[in-house]
C-alpha cells in the first residue's frame, strides 16, 4: 500500500508523530491542529477500538484513504468524494503574462497571524483549518495594504511527500494568478527538501482542478474524507 493510499496515519506515525494523539494502532491529531484521524493500512479490530478509546463513545472520527471498510458498529456521518493529484515532474512554464517579479510579494506566516488566516478560511472555504493547523507546515501569504489577502501552506507530511493546502484568494483578489504562483513558491520548498508535492480537492471543485492541471499536477487517485462514528 502506497504511504499516499493512507497519507494521514503515515504523518501521525512519520514526521508528524510529535503532533499525533496516539493510542498503540490509532492516531489523531489534536482538535485545534486538525479534524484528522488514522488507522493503519491494515486495521484490525482492536485498531477500531483504539480510535473509538481516541474519539470517544460516538465521537467523530474524519479520515482519507482509499477502501476503508468499516466494522458494523461505526456509521458513516458524512462523506466527501475528493481527488488526489500528485506533481512528479518539473512546474508548467509560468505563462508570460502572468510572471511576477522576483519578489513577488509572498511573506512567511506565523502565529500571530492565525487570526486574520482563520478569517481568510471563513471567507474563501478552502477546508478545515484551525488555530494551531500553522503547525502542520509552512505557510505563506500576500497582503494588500495590511490585509491579509491570499495564502497556501503544507498539511500532511507522509514520508517522501509534503501536501499543498490552504490555498486561497479572497475574492476581490481573484482572477490574478495568485493562486498558481503561491502553489509555485510551496512546490519550490518542497522540492528543495527534497519531496514531492501533493494535494487534495473536492470533486466539484472543478476550478481548482484546472489551476492543478495547468500547473503539472496529475490526478493519482480518488478517495472520499469520510466523517465516521464510533459506536456507543
Amino acid at each position: 500500500m502506497h504511504v499516499l493510499d493512507n497519507p494521514i496515519w503515515h504523518a501521525l506515525t512519520g514526521p508528524h508523530a510529535t503532533l499525533a494523539e496516539r493510542a498503540p494502532r490509532a492516531a489523531r491529531y489534536p482538535a485545534d491542529v486538525s479534524v484528522f484521524a488514522a488507522l493503519p493500512d491494515d486495521p484490525t479490530p482492536e485498531a477500531w477500538d483504539d480510535l473509538r478509546d481516541l474519539v470517544g463513545p460516538s465521537g467523530v472520527a474524519f479520515v482519507a484513504r482509499s477502501e476503508l471498510v468499516l466494522p458494523d458498529s461505526w456509521s458513516v456521518e458524512v462523506r466527501i468524494p475528493c481527488r488526489q493529484m500528485w506533481l512528479l515532474d518539473a512546474l508548467a512554464p509560468e505563462p508570460a503574462n502572468r510572471r511576477s517579479p522576483g519578489d513577488n510579494g509572498f511573506r512567511p506566516l506565523g502565529a500571530r497571524d492565525v487570526p486574520e488566516m482563520l478569517a481568510l478560511v471563513e471567507r474563501t472555504k478552502p477546508g478545515p483549518f484551525a488555530t494551531r493547523t500553522i503547525e502542520l507546515g509552512a505557510y505563506i501569504g500576500l497582503r494588500d495594504g495590511g490585509d491579509l489577502v491570499a495564502m497556501a501552506g503544507e498539511r500532511l507530511h507522509p514520508p517522501g511527500f509534503t501536501e499543498i493546502s490552504a490555498v486561497c484568494t479572497d475574492e476581490s483578489h481573484r482572477g490574478r494568478g495568485i493562486a498558481a504562483r503561491l502553489v509555485r513558491a510551496i512546490v519550490a520548498g518542497i522540492w528543495a527538501r527534497g519531496e514531492k508535492p501533493f494535494l487534495h480537492l473536492t470533486l466539484e471543485n472543478e476550478p481548482a482542478h484546472r489551476v492543478y492541471a495547468a500547473l503539472g499536477f496529475e490526478t493519482r487517485a480518488f478517495a472520499d474524507v469520510v466523517g465516521i462514528r464510533a459506536p456507543v
